[in-house]
């Protein structure tokens, strides 16, 4: 009996360079890494140097017409092109190479797709489908009709797509209104950490920067840590205890990166804000890529863009067992910077130590008496503080530690 081997869908990668050709193939480089995570591969690169995409057909006719020979010669499947299309540049891009085209906007939005775990993510993944698609159904006509199977179908793509707009906006505001229920537990939760105060630390980087392997090295958990774009996207809160013996939230954030589509920064919002209720964000840059100053500024932007600033940051540069030694890394906007590598375990004292003292820049010390009768508050410097000695004498536990200022008000209190 002869086993079927399911196909693997093949691809031209396009791209419009209005500056350099350098950062057109490098954007491409990372749209084949896209492509390969959505279980898809490129077969070459065109690239294709005009001021501006083209208005109707985004590649030249010209250009599209070299694409079409390719496509025969390639066996390829369709065409993926770095940037958002128009419906109209769908059609007519659709129409003059005679096969199917997506966009680097379809790609993401297939990954999440399939890598959406629990409910919330996967809701917040088909709203921004589903309004990525009530904004093209409207022109795209017969580029639709070519899409088939494979990337551009996975998850509300498998529904009727010509159905009317007004369906898709209310199963939209359905979503919506499941998720702001979410919020709200969300919330909840947050303000009953809040009242414990128990410290937390927002991990954020480019996606495939390793955020989940540390995550699982800080916390001693094992969440899921693949060598492939987005292989996580539902974030996980751990704890874990730091060498000085207070107990700390490490949360792991959805990856960013480059042309990041806004409607996924808008789906996800919710969840990505929880790093501005965080008091460090821990910055986790892959060391040994070569783009990494651009990863971090991609960073800094989706950052800012979410309105979350003025935060302590430590930027750990993971990943340093693939550097030769004696590699010096800094980042001067950050309030610390570290060599580690969440792989081996290198540089993980250099971590603890930095947390441990942006937490206590951000602390008061006590010296103060806790009576027995209050040993609820005493568990707290326990476990959100630094407790630099204590004694327990007739009165109650005198004790001298860093506490959180909401700690240090309930001791005011007793």
């Amino acid at each position: 009996m002869t086993e079927q081997t399911e196909h693997k869908e093949r691809y031209i990668l396009a791209a419009v360079a209005a500056g350099e050709e350098q950062a057109a193939l490098d954007s491409l480089e990372e749209l084949e890494a896209l492509l390969e995570t959505a279980d898809a591969e490129a077969v070459c690169f065109v690239v294709q140097r005009l001021a501006h995409p083209d208005r109707a057909t985004y590649l030249g006719k010209g250009k599209a017409e070299e694409v079409r020979e390719m496509l025969e010669l390639y066996e390829a499947d369709g065409v993926v092109c770095d940037d958002e299309l128009t419906p109209a540049q769908f059609r007519n891009l659709s129409d003059l190479i005679g096969a199917k085209v997506l966009d680097r906007t379809m790609v993401i939005l297939d990954i999440f797709a399939a890598h959406a775990k629990t409910r919330e993510g996967r809701i917040q993944v088909e709203i921004a489908q589903l309004k990525y698609r009530a904004s093209r159904l409207r022109g795209m006509g017969e580029a639709l009709s070519r899409l088939g199977a494979g990337i551009g179908t996975r998850g509300p793509g498998e529904t009727k797509l010509e159905t009317d707009r007004r369906v898709i906006q209310r199963r939209i505001k359905v979503l919506s209104d499941d998720i702001e229920a979410m919020k709200r537990v969300r919330e909840t939760t947050r303000k009953r950490r809040t009242a414990g105060a128990v410290p937390t630390v927002a991990i954020v980087g480019y996606t495939n920067a390793g955020k989940s392997t540390l995550l699982n090295r800080l916390t001693d958990s094992a969440v899921l840590s693949e060598d492939k774009l987005f292989a996580t996207l539902d974030p996980t809160t751990r704890t874990a205890v730091l060498p000085d013996g207070q107990a700390v939230l490490f949360t792991d954030t959805v990856g960013f990166i480059n042309k990041l589509p806004h409607h996924l920064i808008d789906a996800f919002r919710s969840t990505l804000e929880e790093a501005g209720y965080a008091d460090i964000i821990l910055q986790v840059v892959d060391a040994a890529d070569p783009h990494a100053a651009m990863h971090m500024e991609v960073v800094a932007d989706t950052l800012r863009d979410l309105g979350i600033i003025g935060k302590p940051v430590i930027t750990a540069w993971n990943k340093v067992d693939l550097l030769p030694e004696s590699t010096p890394l800094r980042d001067f906007r950050a309030d610390a910077s570290v060599m580690i590598s969440a792989k081996t375990g290198a540089g993980m004292e250099d971590l603890y130590e930095a947390v441990e003292r942006l937490l206590r820049e951000n602390r008061v010390r006590v010296d103060a008496v806790i009576p027995y009768a209050n040993t609820a508050v005493l568990a707290e410097v326990r476990r959100s503080g630094q407790l630099l000695s204590e004694e327990y004498e007739a009165d109650g536990v005198h004790i001298k530690a860093y506490v959180t200022r909401q700690t240090a008000a309930k001791i005011d209190k007793l």
